[in-house]
């Protein structure tokens, strides 16, 4: 019982320490200056057009990020009128030093068209590899963002249905004041 009871104080701080080192903390203030896809100028000023912002953060290698895509469009579009939107990091477009890789954006921007993610996606830039995406080990990674700039919620990883990001999304409204 008390082996039972160490492993799992272990992993409650193994856990809590990988919060913490992610970037991706509730309350944490989300900052960046980037360029979407398209090559238009996007800052984290995005986050105050909304009362809360899901950021999905995906790859163009992850078979699950990929089939999810068309339920955060779907998403993205029943939510607007609540004041809610999705944006997407495509992680993988661009390397460690924030350059980005040709081939793999126009993966990427194959995917989105062939999923109907027609959301704004971010160009990850170097500062954000060495920051709030540096930890990210795993995809599809999805956190929330108040229309304050800061994290709101837990981080969540693995794909979910539209009706079960809906559900997360309704409770977290039902929270701002």
């Amino acid at each position: 019982m008390k082996k039972l009871l160490t492993i799992l104080a272990l992993l409650a701080v193994a856990t809590l320490s990988f919060a913490q080192k992610s970037g991706v903390a509730p309350g944490d203030k989300v900052t960046f200056a980037s360029k979407d896809l398209n090559g238009a100028e996007v800052t984290s000023d995005i986050f105050a057009k909304n009362k809360i912002t899901l950021v999905n953060i995906w790859g163009t290698f992850c078979p699950p990020c990929i089939r999810e895509m068309p339920d955060l469009a779907r998403l993205n579009d029943a939510n607007k009128a609540k004041g809610v939107a999705v944006v997407g990091i495509p992680i993988d477009i661009t390397d460690r030093l924030g350059n980005i890789l040709p081939r793999t954006k126009a993966d990427g921007e194959a995917i989105i068209a062939q999923t109907g993610a027609n959301y704004t996606h971010i160009v990850p830039t170097k500062d954000m590899m060495s920051g709030l995406l540096k930890n990210i080990q795993a995809v599809p990674a999805t956190f929330f963002v108040g229309s304050d700039g800061k994290i709101i919620g837990q981080m969540y990883l693995g794909a979910k249905s539209q009706k079960d990001w809906q559900k997360i999304i309704d409770d977290l409204l039902s929270k701002q004041k």
